[in-house]
């Protein structure tokens, strides 16, 4: 009834009104213990109520918020009280309106598949979750462009889009769980930003909704468009923290009649970076993805989730080379030539050519499940950087000597097409004494060699005291200048990527 349904609401809220404590940070609570509460308002049962009348994904239940509570690696965990699940914009406007107009914090979230805590509470921030906004609202297919909603699945976008003879530009190994909103929010890279690009470049319009409950609406069709200020950026890669986006106009990308995968073992990381080079002069416009992984990280993979070498022997790296293209015979006949010439130069150790589709699935998904295969050691610190070829993977190998007493591995891999390294250490549990053999030397060496401290994940909870190694003081206070302008109660997302003052 309705009255035991306000009832189960207040029991739940009982303590409501009070300011909850720092957040359990399952695995890293000494590093966050700096962060205090802002100067929000605490949950009430009114404010539960209001919410009823907004919308019906009302859920106050601590089985149904605990999946949301936490990220999916159980590295990051709040204490929301309330979980909503708006089922359009509208919703999302009117929710936003009322939390500002309270100062009631709230964490956007996706698919919650981001690395860097960002998707999660740090206290008790309302969750606003958009997985019931998952409609597809068009789909031209003269011009290739899609408008969908936020809480649309990756994969289920791409689907649609062969269907109708095209793909999505962006390729994740989470895709079959993540947003095409969180992706926006984080301005997600993938496998293929070598051969499609950045979603700074297809995304043609979206829909925002401010901290206030203003509509912005930018969902535009058009490839070209130069009226103004081109505000959907400010959105892309701002990680909720200046507005939720609601929907998209995405640029597709024509559905390949042809599609090769090689896969090669090399003697050095130095042979790799050869091998880049041949594969881009070999099969130029075609080539669609080049991606390394070291000994360590096929290691992880053999022990943690049993997959098979598909060379059959080890070698100290390998590389993954895809091609996207129109001519099958052509395609295959270009990737085989770089096979050749590669071996004939001494670049590559062994390779070989996928035969079909499921030996070309069963290569990727050595590479796209390697985060699944290094959570099963137990605590895995991730970092994902940005750098010159000519020192990229001599981090991991500096932080190798480092850690090599204190954790289980130290594993590289990632997209060198676009100098994306995903250095992982890995150990049993968390040690705050292996935490700072790894941290600040991994933002050190990355400034030093005029890199980027987040690739592709965003800062997160993990990373906004960082962005100094990155970025300039005067570029820091402009974006907090902005923060300030398009949300001064700072409800949206709070703690996360822009550091405190």
């Amino acid at each position: 009834s309705v009255s035991g349904a306000r009832n189960m609401t207040s029991r739940c809220l009982s303590t409501a009104s009070r300011v909850l404590g720092a957040a359990r940070l399952t695995a890293e609570q000494p590093k966050y213990a700096h962060l205090k509460r802002g100067n929000f308002a605490s949950l009430t049962s009114h404010d539960v109520d209001a919410f009823r009348l907004m919308t019906s994904g009302v859920y106050t239940d601590e089985d149904d918020i605990a999946p949301h509570n936490q990220d999916w690696m159980g590295k990051y965990r709040g204490q929301s009280q309330l979980l909503l699940k708006p089922k359009s914009t509208g919703e999302v406007a009117d929710i936003l309106a009322y939390c500002n107009k309270k100062r009631l914090a709230v964490v956007p979230q996706g698919g919650n598949t981001g690395l860097v805590g960002g998707s999660v509470p740090v206290f008790d921030e309302v969750i606003l979750n958009l997985g019931l906004l998952n409609k597809i609202i068009s789909m031209d297919s003269v011009s290739g462009v899609l408008q969908c909603e936020a809480g649309c699945v990756l994969q289920t976008l791409d689907e649609y889009a062969q269907q109708h003879g095209f793909i999505m530009p962006l390729d994740l190994g989470a895709k079959g769980s993540c947003q095409i909103g969180g992706n926006l929010s984080t301005n997600a890279g993938g496998i293929r930003l070598l051969r499609y690009g950045s979603l700074h470049g297809s995304v043609l319009g979206l829909e925002a909704v401010r901290a206030d409950g203003t509509i912005i609406d930018t969902m535009s069709l058009l490839r070209k468009d130069n009226t103004g200020y081109d505000l959907k950026q400010l959105f892309i890669g701002s990680e909720g923290t200046l507005g939720v986006i609601t929907a998209a106009s995405i640029l597709l990308a024509p559905k390949p009649k042809a599609e090769n995968l090689a896969f090669f073992s090399c003697q050095s990381f130095e042979n790799v970076l050869q091998l880049f080079q041949q594969a881009k002069s070999n099969l130029g416009e075609i080539l669609s993805a080049f991606e390394f992984l070291d000994a360590e990280s096929m290691r992880c993979s053999e022990a943690n989730l049993k997959t098979v070498n598909p060379l059959g022997e080890p070698a100290p790296f390998y590389a993954l080379v895809e091609t996207h293209g129109s001519c099958p015979d052509h395609d295959q006949e270009k990737m085989e030539k770089l096979l050749e010439e590669a071996s004939d130069l001494g670049i590559v150790l062994n390779g070989t050519v996928a035969q079909g589709s499921s030996q070309a699935q069963t290569i990727w998904h050595i590479r796209e499940s390697l985060a699944e295969s290094l959570k099963l050691d137990g605590m895995v610190y991730k970092y994902d950087v940005s750098l010159p070829p000519k020192c990229f993977y001599a981090l991991v190998e500096e932080m190798r000597k480092r850690t090599e007493k204190h954790s289980i591995r130290c594993v590289g891999y990632g997209h060198v097409g676009d100098g994306n390294l995903h250095l992982n250490v890995s150990a049993k549990e968390h040690d705050e004494h292996l935490l700072g053999l790894i941290e600040p030397f991994v933002y050190e060496y990355t400034a030093r060699a005029k890199g980027s401290i987040s690739a592709e994940h965003g800062l997160g909870l993990m990373k906004p005291q960082a962005i100094y190694y990155s970025k300039s003081p005067k570029s820091v206070e402009m974006m907090r200048q902005m923060k300030g302008l398009l949300d001064p109660n700072g409800i949206l997302n709070p703690y996360k990527t822009i550091p405190s003052a």
